[in-house]
């Protein structure tokens, strides 16, 4: 059984970096399913970004992985808020004046872990079985 990673890349989300960390460092280190229940019920604006890259590292890992995942052991590996592009704007002041000031966007980085689904071999089950019947016919037998 096997470790398999995927991530996703959310950029130019229009929040500032401080505010989305803090939503970030909500679902640090859980599983995927424990992070969408929390960010839907967090009422903040980043967590819909931050659900948003989750939920896509999460349809990477299952679907672009050439084995079979098991969707309950999916957790969030790693996740990271840095600072985005700074668009410089200008907003009216007093006496015909204008004062700068920047939109600040963020980038949000997501990476998933899943362990690989645990095929069970025909051979597996067959000495089962007849392990199963060896012991029925011994109880039988006393």
């Amino acid at each position: 059984m096997s470790t398999h990673f995927a991530r996703a890349v959310e950029k130019g989300i229009d929040s500032q970096p401080r505010k989305v960390s803090i939503v970030a460092s909500l679902v640090r280190d859980r599983y995927v399913a424990d992070a969408v229940v929390i960010l839907e019920n967090t009422p903040r604006r980043a967590a819909r970004a931050v659900r948003k890259a989750i939920e896509s590292a999460t349809a990477n890992l299952l679907n672009n992985s050439n084995v079979s995942i098991d969707p309950k052991s999916v957790r969030i590996a790693r996740i990271s808020v840095t600072a985005g592009t700074r668009m410089r704007r200008y907003v009216p002041a007093s006496r015909g004046r204008a004062l700068p000031f920047e939109k600040i966007s963020s980038n949000i980085f997501v990476e998933v872990a899943g362990e690989e689904k645990v095929k069970k071999s025909a051979a597996a089950s067959n000495t089962a079985s007849k392990d199963l019947a060896e012991k029925a016919d011994g109880k039988e037998n006393k």
